[in-house]
């Protein structure tokens, strides 16, 4: 399904996620990338969703603020919105970011091996008048029992880095996984449908359910 972003809307992305982008693009919107550089994501501590809500929202108050500092005629006569998104891992209550290197990211899988935890995803829709609209979505994950020599291979691939628990569902972690339940789309690091509905959009086809590693009657929370 193919959703076109109407013509009077300027729409930014606050993220320097690849697999963000790819997803809005599977489904056809336009939009211009601003990472939000100046958000310091060490700040911010608490449970996981309180972390990700919080992330979410300050970068794209951080990217709105910058665009119209710097590059607003671009928007120009268009009302722009603003799209901010945090994903961590969550297991047994400690938060998981992303790996600081191949060691950590040995270490975080070895920590998941053969375990469920969530997967964590908060988005902020910043419109161009009223009050901010966020929101959280969790799954849950399970990992198959993963040897040693699966964990080295895997992160020798260079996959595990830069994604949070060190894994890419979507990519070579797929291996990794026994099964989830939740969105699948919020796994890979944006909750597709929440996210449409704050913006205001026809809400694209939900292919959670059917996904070969669903193992819940259901995948997307607006569903359940």
């Amino acid at each position: 399904m193919i959703v076109v972003l109407p013509a009077d809307r300027f729409l930014i992305l606050a993220s320097a996620s690849p697999r963000r982008e790819e997803l809005l693009r599977r489904f056809g919107l336009e939009f211009h990338c601003l990472v939000a550089t100046g958000v310091d994501e060490s700040a911010v501590t608490g449970e996981a969703s309180h972390v990700v809500r919080t992330l979410a929202l300050a970068k794209a108050e951080w990217s709105r603020d910058r665009f119209f500092e710097t590059d607003k005629e671009r928007a120009r006569g268009k009302s722009v919105w603003v799209i901010g998104s945090d994903t961590v891992v969550s297991r047994d209550g400690e938060v998981i970011g992303k790996p600081r290197d191949e060691a950590d990211a040995r270490r975080t899988l070895q920590a998941l091996s053969g375990r469920s935890h969530e997967v964590i995803s908060g988005v902020a829709v910043l419109p161009p008048e009223g009050p901010a609209r966020t929101t959280v979505e969790a799954s849950e994950v399970v990992f198959r029992e993963l040897s040693d020599t699966e964990i080295r291979a895997y992160v020798a691939s260079g996959d595990a880095l830069g994604k949070a628990g060190a894994y890419g569902i979507q990519t070579g972690g797929r291996q990794l996984v026994e099964g989830f339940r939740g969105c699948y789309f919020s796994i890979v690091g944006l909750p597709v449908r929440k996210t449409f509905e704050m913006l205001e959009l026809p809400l694209p086809d939900c292919e959670c359910a059917g996904h070969a590693l669903q193992r819940g009657k259901r995948g997307c929370s607006l569903f359940r």
